[in-house]
C-alpha cells in the first residue's frame, strides 16, 4: 500500500470515528477521503480485512471501553504467572543486559547503526538495527526523516551510522510478516538504552498482547510504583521503537485514546489493526513476531 493510500486510510479512520455515532455511509466516508465509494472499499478493506461499516462497528469509544472492562487483567495476570509463563503462552521472550553507569556514558561508541526508510502498514517509517537487532523505529508522518535520524543520533551519540535501507529491508519484512497458524515465529531483538526505570515501563508494554489494551495506572502498578504516573506516561512516551514496544496500547482510565508520539490517528490505526486481527484469537496463532528486549541501561541518564 502507498504511502498516500495510509495517509486516507488514517484520515478515514478519525472521520469514521468522529462520526460513529451517526453510522456514516460508505458514499460519505469516501467522499471525505476524495474517492469513489468503490475504490475506497477495496482499499479500506485491504488495509484492514474489513469493511468500513463493520469497522465502526467494532472500533470506537466503546470499543475501547469494552477492551479497558474485558481485558485489562490481562498485563497483571501475566505478571502473576511469572515471565516464563507469560514468554510461552505469548510467544515472548525478553533477553536482558545491564549496561553499567560507565558504558552507558559511552553513548553507543563502537556500535554500528545501519538505518533506512520504508514503507509500512502505518505510513513511512525509519528502522535502525545494528548486529544486536533493532534500535530504533520511528513512523515519519508530521516529522521529515532528517528529523528522525537526528532524534536516532541523540539516542545513539556515539554510534557510527550507517544509511543502506538494503540492510533494513529484511528486518521490515520480519516486522510485518504474516505466518501461517501455528507456525513458529523467531523474535525479534530489540536494543534500547534507557534509564532502569524506563526500561521497567517499556518490558512491562510487552507483557501486553495484540489486541489488547492497558492503562497509565496499571502500568504504574505493574512496575510497583502506582503513584509514579507522570513517569511512567514520561517513559511510554519516550519509547524509542515504535509498535514493537508497544506504547500505542495504553490508554487513559477513561477509555480516551490520549495522544502518541507518532499521532493519535496513527495510534488508533495501529490499536484497530490489532484489535481486527488479534482479538479473541487464541495466543498460540498469533501472526505477529514477537520482539526480544535486550536491555541498555544506567543507573542515571
Amino acid at each position: 500500500m502507498a504511502s498516500s493510500d495510509y495517509a486516507r486510510i488514517e484520515q478515514a479512520i478519525l472521520y469514521l470515528d468522529a462520526h460513529a455515532h451517526e453510522q456514516p455511509s460508505l458514499e460519505d466516508a469516501a467522499a471525505h477521503v476524495g474517492l469513489s465509494a468503490f475504490h475506497f472499499q477495496r482499499l479500506f478493506s485491504q488495509w484492514a480485512g474489513i469493511s468500513p461499516k463493520r469497522f465502526v462497528q467494532v472500533h470506537t469509544l466503546c470499543s475501547a471501553q469494552r477492551l479497558l472492562a474485558e481485558r485489562r487483567s490481562v498485563l497483571e495476570t501475566s505478571l502473576e504467572v511469572g515471565l516464563s509463563g507469560s514468554g510461552r503462552l505469548h510467544e515472548l521472550f525478553v533477553t536482558l543486559t545491564a549496561m553499567t553507569p560507565g558504558e552507558y556514558k559511552l553513548g553507543g561508541e563502537g556500535l554500528t547503526v545501519r538505518y533506512g526508510a520504508h514503507l509500512s502498514p502505518f505510513g513511512d517509517c525509519l528502522l535502525a538495527v545494528c548486529e544486536r537487532g533493532i534500535c530504533g523505529l520511528h513512523f515519519l508522518t508530521g516529522t521529515s526523516k532528517v528529523d528522525a535520524v537526528a532524534s536516532l543520533r541523540s539516542e545513539w551519540p556515539r554510534a557510527t551510522f550507517v544509511e543502506s535501507a538494503e540492510d533494513t529491508a529484511p528486518w521490515m519484512e520480519r516486522i510485518f510478516q504474516v505466518r501461517r497458524p501455528g507456525a513458529a515465529g523467531r523474535p525479534l531483538s530489540v536494543l534500547v538504552r534507557g534509564t532502569p526505570f524506563q526500561v521497567q515501563v517499556w518490558q512491562a508494554l510487552l507483557r501486553v498482547p495484540p489486541g489488547e489494551v492497558t492503562t497509565y495506572e496499571d502500568l504504574a502498578r505493574a512496575i510497583g510504583k502506582p503513584k509514579a504516573l507522570r513517569a511512567v506516561g514520561s517513559a511510554v512516551g519516550d519509547n524509542p521503537v515504535g509498535l514493537l514496544i508497544p506504547c500505542h496500547r495504553v490508554l487513559r482510565k477513561t477509555g480516551i485514546f490520549g495522544e502518541y508520539r507518532w499521532g493519535a490517528a496513527r495510534k488508533r490505526a495501529m490499536l484497530a489493526w490489532e484489535d481486527l486481527r488479534y482479538a479473541g484469537a487464541e495466543p498460540h496463532l498469533e501472526r505477529e513476531a514477537r520482539p526480544t528486549l535486550e536491555q541498555h541501561s544506567a543507573a542515571q541518564r
